[in-house]
């Protein structure tokens, strides 16, 4: 398997998991209705280790275009590898988005919310302000990159052996993948109440296309006024966690 069609294959199984346990607790007559942030929460936190465990030997499981950008500046991935990757994990967001769609269909159906069906696919803020929501994600996202930057520091050149054409892999077998979803459950418990904490273009940008593109009854619009904010502020916040661990190494 290539680098690639892992990051596509990770990012795919991210987003299933992730807005699939959205669905389960947002829209009506699931198992799930209402159980929760709490639920919601932890769910992403598997979301994110599952596609991690699935990519991480491969492609060093970014999954993330944020993650990508800051490994990139950090030199631990060859520029040319970095456009791959991208449109890698924006398509497997996107096809994501459509599965959770089609899992949850008749419940879709039997939602009247517009606002909790385009949930299922993106984010939006509690509370409309545009300069605090870019910040909080900004922030968030920080509070993802730079505890893996400081996690992984000591093993990046060592995680692959002696070979320095493959990408460093952000964990140390699958038991080190549990502290980058554990840095992502925390995000949410305590970070996620003002945007939902996106802290992942391919998450929100491409299955909020989905969104858009999909015939789902009763929908709203996708909301493209906000779109760009969880793709600004993540990339942002991965810049500044690169730029701190340069200023702290």
């Amino acid at each position: 398997m290539s680098a690639t069609v892992a990051e596509f294959l990770g990012t795919i199984i991210l987003v299933l998991f992730g807005n699939g346990v959205v669905a389960n607790v947002l829209l009506a007559k699931t198992k799930g209705s209402q159980a929760g942030w709490i639920v919601i929460s932890v769910g992403w936190s598997i979301a994110v280790f599952v596609g991690a465990l699935c990519s991480a030997k491969v492609s060093g499981a970014h999954l993330n275009p944020a993650v990508t950008i800051a490994m990139a500046m950090a030199g631990k991935l060859p520029s040319t590898d970095v456009a791959s990757y991208l449109i890698a994990q924006m398509m497997g967001g996107f096809v994501g988005g459509l599965l959770v769609y089609f899992f949850y269909r008749d419940h879709f159906a039997a939602t009247d919310d517009p606002d909790a069906k385009l949930a299922c696919f993106c984010t939006a803020p509690n509370i409309r302000s545009t300069w605090q929501s870019v910040f909080c994600e900004t922030i968030a996202t920080f509070a993802l990159i730079l505890p893996i930057f400081l996690i992984e520091a000591p093993q990046f050149e060592n995680l692959n052996g002696a070979d320095p054409s493959k990408p460093p892999v952000l964990g140390m077998g699958t038991l080190g993948l549990l502290p980058v979803a554990m840095i992502v459950l925390g995000i949410g418990l305590s970070l996620g109440g003002t945007t939902g904490y996106a802290i992942n273009p391919a998450r929100d940008l491409s299955p909020r296309i989905a969104h858009f593109l999909l015939p789902i009854p009763g929908k709203r619009d996708s909301d493209w006024s906000y779109a760009w904010i969880p793709v600004v502020g993540p990339i942002l916040g991965a810049v500044l966690a690169v730029m701190v661990y340069w200023a702290t190494s």
